[in-house]
């Protein structure tokens, strides 16, 4: 199951820059994880200070 992005992200960036799949891009107040392309690699949940990002 791909990764999603809670309500706790603050809009830092580290998520996007991390993706070794370029499958997080800014969303609407959050950033947001494209599902299809997102490889479950854990790197976005690794790297954010909030730990927004959730399997």
């Amino acid at each position: 199951m791909a990764y999603v992005i809670s309500d706790e992200c603050f809009e830092c960036g580290a998520c996007a820059d991390a993706c070794p799949a370029g499958a997080i891009s800014e969303g609407d107040g959050k950033y947001v994880i494209d599902a299809d392309a997102c490889v479950e690699c854990g790197a976005c949940a690794d790297t954010c200070p909030v730990g927004a990002p959730q399997n």
